[in-house]
């Protein structure tokens, strides 16, 4: 399933209350930003909070986005 899909079925699942919802949107903005920042950078906590803002009108806070950064980070260690 592709990230779009992911994020929009997540925003729209019932059954989900809305920290789970903004924590699958952020993680979803985070991978956006990673996959945007040249090669060897890390996305800011700024970055996840615009592409968040810009892709899926959702307003993220610093603490937010760092949050989903680190997810993202502990996911590549364990595949990595």
């Amino acid at each position: 399933m592709t990230l779009w899909r992911q994020v929009l079925a997540a925003l729209n699942d019932d059954t989900l209350d809305d920290a789970a919802r903004e924590q699958m949107a952020a993680r979803g903005a985070a991978q956006l930003a990673v996959r945007r920042t040249p090669e060897g950078q890390q996305p800011t906590p700024d970055e996840v909070m615009a592409v968040a803002f810009e892709e899926f009108a959702l307003l993220l806070n610093a603490e937010q986005a760092r949050a989903a950064l680190a997810a993202l980070a502990e996911i590549d260690h364990a595949h990595g």
